[in-house]
């Protein structure tokens, strides 16, 4: 017999909180537009949490212990994030008064041609963010200051944006240090060699017609002139003290990322790099900061932390550039924690009650050939990235749902794990309140909506993942093991005798069925009794198994 937790939400009633949120998310933008942010868009996603509350309890009878769970999973989960979030925070900061930021767009503007910046800033993001294996890294630290470069050279601030984000999230793909790259191979039971091989006949293409939409726009668009850049660099050397010693931190920085240490020790240590290098290369810039005439060991140390933590703006006389330079600090990031928290709630609730779940079931009816397996693991991970604003939670159930289903379809893992990473990894960063997306348009102080149609790598990605699948270019079939129903074991009930026709169907969620107890054996009444007999998942994923089918025997 089932319980009320087994079974799942019709698809169209967990359709009503996505409604409601899409509903009161468009209401909110065109009220407050770039301004939804701080408490808007954070007030529609706690409505449609409570909506999709009232609907799992009151219909499903739903137990709200369980939906806590859930919510509470999902926070900490994204725990890291918001640490990651807040350390990018100071970094802009420190970066900013230390002149590490300012130093890197005074060279640029003198290395740099305008007609071949986009492009050059496309290539130069996917070269540290391969080296690196962090796309949030890399905007946050050389993207910044490409930002800037860009902005002083007169472009728009979506096509920098757009070169920052497609170059950053191209390396990040191609890594060996990403997280989500070692992620979608191992949710799928890829190696991650060959993961990135197979991700090349796919993401290649894409950085190639990337890379020539930016070649053709930096030479047809209008830019600034160079006497143009060339005021702006003597404004940056007039206000800050520029020297190339200041690139040892950003090169310290890259350091301690190859030694693979975890991101929150490197973005803390090179928060202290630049801390250091404040206080040697800029201590005037520290004490009007604190509003002192000369600096001491408090006043330095005030000057330090306010930096971190607090808004900053250094007047340079150019009001383009002092823009530029004002800094919000760990505090600037605060509205995006909150919007990353609430989105986690809506997340939460929707996996909970099995809701979401149960959209996800309407993928699977579709799935038929090579090009249909495609097509549906790219509009799940589209479908994941709009529901549970997470890039990691994307890619793990998009993963774990098709998993099985390439299996049974005779379909390689890896063209799972391809056409997950097209989909859940690089399309995140161009959904509002997804956790990429608000993060990336946080530090790059420019809005989704604005740099999302110029994100070329991110939009071409899940297109050219199903042109290559609808060509069919290198994709193979295995030999399908048919399962045999010979394969039989027999239970033997305490009260009555039972037949269990075994099939070794895996855990639906994380496809284990190593260690199954119970397979091919005889159950005996003292293990077992009729009908209420549920062998857990070995991986613990809180899936049972089916219980046995119990019918008499001769």
């Amino acid at each position: 017999m089932k319980t009320n937790a087994e079974k799942l939400p019709s698809p169209w009633v967990s359709a009503i909180p996505l409604a409601v949120l899409t509903g009161l998310l468009y209401v909110v933008i065109r009220a407050f537009g770039g301004e939804a942010i701080n408490g808007g868009s954070q007030i529609a996603l706690l409505s449609a949490t409570s909506v999709c509350v009232m609907l799992s309890i009151g219909i499903y009878r739903c137990r709200w212990a369980v939906l806590e769970e859930a919510i509470i999973d999902n926070i900490r989960a994204s725990a890291s994030a918001i640490v990651i979030l807040l350390l990018i925070g100071a970094i802009a900061g420190t970066w900013m008064i230390s002149g590490v930021v300012p130093t890197m767009i005074y060279y640029g503007l003198q290395i740099l041609h305008p007609s071949f910046f986009l492009v050059a800033s496309c290539v130069i993001c996917a070269v540290v963010s391969l080296m690196t294996g962090s796309s949030w890294t890399t905007i946050a630290t050389i993207g910044v200051a490409l930002m800037g470069i860009g902005q002083a050279m007169g472009f728009s601030e979506g096509w920098v944006a757009g070169a920052i984000i497609s170059g950053a999230y191209f390396g990040d793909k191609l890594s060996l240090l990403s997280d989500t790259t070692v992620l979608a191979s191992s949710t799928a039971g890829v190696e991650v060699f060959t993961h990135i091989r197979y991700m090349l006949y796919t993401t290649v293409p894409s950085m190639l017609i990337a890379l020539g939409v930016f070649t053709v726009a930096g030479l047809a668009l209008d830019h600034g002139v160079s006497t143009h850049a060339e005021m702006y660099a003597a404004t940056l050397a007039a206000t800050f003290r520029i020297t190339p010693w200041l690139l040892a931190v950003p090169l310290a920085t890259g350091m301690l990322i190859a030694r693979k240490l975890p991101a929150i020790v490197t973005l803390f240590s090179s928060v202290v790099f630049a801390c250091a290098a404040m206080l040697l290369a800029q201590p005037e810039l520290v004490a009007r900061v604190v509003g002192v005439g000369e600096l001491d060991f408090m006043s330095g140390f005030k000057g330090v932390l306010m930096t971190c933590f607090g808004p900053t703006a250094i007047p340079t006389g150019a009001p383009q550039l002092d823009e530029l330079v004002a800094t919000r600090g760990m505090a600037g990031m605060l509205n995006t924690v909150w919007l990353i928290i609430c989105a986690m709630c809506f997340g939460g609730v929707m996996t909970g009650s099995g809701m979401l779940r149960s959209l996800t079931s309407i993928f699977l009816r579709w799935v038929r050939r090579a090009f249909s397996a495609v097509a549906s693991t790219v509009g799940a991970g589209l479908f994941f990235n709009l529901c549970t604003a997470d890039q990691y939670i994307s890619i793990i159930l998009s993963g774990r749902l098709f998993r099985d289903l390439y299996a049974d379809r005779g379909l390689e893992p890896r063209l799972l794990s391809r056409s997950v990473e097209d989909s859940a990894t690089v399309c995140s960063v161009l959904i509002p309140w997804n956790s990429c997306g608000m993060t990336q348009a946080t530090v790059l102080g420019v809005s989704t909506f604005v740099y999302a149609p110029y994100c070329i790598f991110n939009i071409v990605s899940p297109l050219m993942s199903l042109l290559v699948a609808a060509v069919g270019w290198d994709i193979k079939r295995k030999k399908r093991k048919l399962r045999s129903s010979s394969s039989t074991s027999t239970a033997r009930c305490s009260t009555r005798s039972a037949i269990w026709p075994w099939r070794a169907t895996p855990c639906w969620v994380c496809g284990d069925c190593r260690n199954t107890p119970m397979r091919n054996t005889v159950i005996s009444s003292a293990t077992a009794s009729c009908g209420s007999w549920n062998a857990p998942c070995p991986s613990r994923c809180a899936r049972p198994k089916p219980s046995p089918r119990c019918a008499p025997t001769s």
